[in-house]
C-alpha cells in the first residue's frame, strides 16, 4: 500500500529543483516486463510493495511510471492488508515459478501426480463442502475487535521473480503485519515486518485524505456491516469489485473473497456468509488434496480463470476446516510457463488481536 501525501512536484516526478527525482528515474528504468496479456487489476498489488518502500513525496510519481511501462500481472491470493507488501520487490516482476516446501521433504508441485481435474472429479458438490466450512466459521469465538486495536497476521510465502527474463524462485520467507482498526480514512494503516525490516503501511495510492474502511481495507467493524444473506453479500461484493476489460469478473470476485477470508480474524457471521456466497460463484470447485505454502495438506476450494489459465485455491484443515492458506498455479501450458507451475502461495501461521502495532501476541 502506498502513501499519497506527496506534493505536486512529487506527483510530477520532480524533486522541486527542476530535475527528475532519482527514485522516479529508478522506477522509469526498471526492466520492461514480458508482455503477457493479463488483467490490469492483478498487477496493482505487486507494484505497490516497491512503492511502499519509496518515501511518500515521490511514491505517486514512481507508481504512475511503473504502471505506464509494465503490463498487468496476476496477483497473489493474499489477505487484503498483506497483498501489496508481500508480493514482488520490483514493478516488472512476475509471480511465477513457485515451489512450495513440504515440511523439509522437498518441493510440492501441483502439476505432479493426480491432475487438478481428476482430483476435482473425486470431490463432493462444492456447496456441501462450503456449507460445512461456513458452519465451522460461525462457531468462532474471536472478537469483537476494538477500534484502537490491531489485527496481527503472520504467514510464510514464496514466489518467483521474472525480472531477469527467467524464473527465479525465492526462499520461503516469513511476513508479519499489524492492521489498524481505526474508523474513518487513515493515512497510516499499520506495519509490516519482512526481510528483517519493519515498514509503515500507508494510505492507498490516490487516497490523499487517507484510506477509509472497505474492501481494500477490511476492518472488523466494516466486515460487521456486510450483509449476511449469501446472495445479498455476493451481489454487494460483486458491485465493490473493480471491473477490468478482458478480465473474468467472477474470478476477480472469488479472489476478493479469498483476500477477506485469508485475513485471519473476522466476525463469525460474516465469515459464514462469505463461504456460502462463494458457493454461488459459477465455476467454483472442491480440490480434495490441496496443499499450502509449507506443505500442509487439506481441502481446497478453487476456481480457474479460463481466459488466463489461472488456478486459484484456498486450503482448509481437513479436520477442523480452519483456513490454512492459499495458492495459485497455471492450469495449462501458457506463454508464462508450464501447466502446474506455481504462481504464488502463502500459509497462515498465526492471526490474533493485539493492542499495539509491532508487538507480537502472547502464545
Amino acid at each position: 500500500m502506498t502513501a499519497t501525501t506527496g506534493t505536486d512536484d512529487g506527483r510530477n516526478g520532480r524533486d522541486g529543483r527542476g530535475g527528475r527525482d532519482d527514485r522516479a528515474e529508478l522506477a522509469r528504468l526498471l526492466p520492461p516486463a514480458t508482455g503477457f496479456d493479463l488483467p490490469p487489476g492483478r498487477h496493482e498489488h505487486h507494484r505497490e510493495r516497491l512503492m511502499n518502500q519509496i518515501d511518500h513525496d515521490t511514491a505517486a510519481a514512481s507508481a504512475a511510471s511503473a504502471r505506464d511501462r509494465s503490463p498487468a500481472r496476476p496477483r497473489l491470493l493474499r489477505p487484503s492488508f498483506l497483498a501489496p507488501v508481500t508480493a514482488l520487490a520490483l514493478a516488472g516482476a512476475l509471480v511465477a515459478g513457485y515451489s512450495a516446501q513440504n515440511g523439509g521433504e522437498g518441493p510440492v508441485r501441483p502439476g505432479s501426480g493426480t491432475s487438478a481435474s481428476e482430483r476435482a472429479g473425486q470431490a463432493q458438490p462444492v456447496a456441501l463442502v462450503l456449507n460445512r466450512i461456513s458452519d465451522a466459521a460461525a462457531k468462532s469465538d474471536v472478537g469483537p475487535v476494538r477500534d484502537d486495536q490491531y489485527l496481527y497476521y503472520r504467514s510464510k510465502i514464496q514466489h518467483g521473480d521474472f525480472t531477469s527474463g527467467k524464473l527465479v524462485t525465492t526462499p520461503l520467507e516469513e511476513v508479519e503485519s499489524w492492521s489498524s482498526q481505526k474508523p474513518g480514512p487513515q493515512m497510516k494503516l499499520g506495519l509490516v515486518r519482512q526481510d528483517g525490516s519493519t515498514l509503515p503501511v500507508n494510505a492507498h495510492l490516490g487516497d490523499t485524505e487517507g484510506t477509509a474502511p472497505g474492501i481494500g481495507r477490511p476492518t472488523y467493524r466494516w466486515l460487521e456491516t456486510l450483509p449476511t444473506d449469501p446472495r445479498e453479500l455476493l451481489a454487494h461484493l460483486t458491485a465493490l469489485t473493480p471491473k477490468h476489460e478482458g478480465q473474468d469478473h467472477d474470478q476477480a470476485v472469488f479472489d476478493e473473497i479469498g483476500g477477506l477470508i485469508g485475513g485471519g480474524v473476522m466476525p463469525p457471521g460474516t465469515a459464514a456468509a462469505l463461504y456460502k456466497a462463494a458457493a454461488l460463484i459459477p465455476g467454483v470447485i472442491e480440490v480434495p488434496d490441496a496443499v499450502d505454502a509449507i506443505g500442509r495438506k487439506g481441502l481446497g476450494i478453487a476456481r480457474v480463470d479460463k481466459q488466463y489459465s489461472w488456478h486459484s485455491e484456498w486450503v482448509f484443515d481437513p479436520e477442523t476446516l480452519a483456513y490454512l492458506g492459499s495458492r495459485s498455479f497455471l492450469a495449462e501450458d501458457t506463454e508464462m510457463g508450464k501447466k502446474g507451475e506455481l504462481l504464488g502461495a502463502d500459509a497462515l501461521i498465526k492471526s490474533a488481536v493485539v493492542d499495539e502495532a509491532g508487538v507480537r501476541p502472547q502464545d
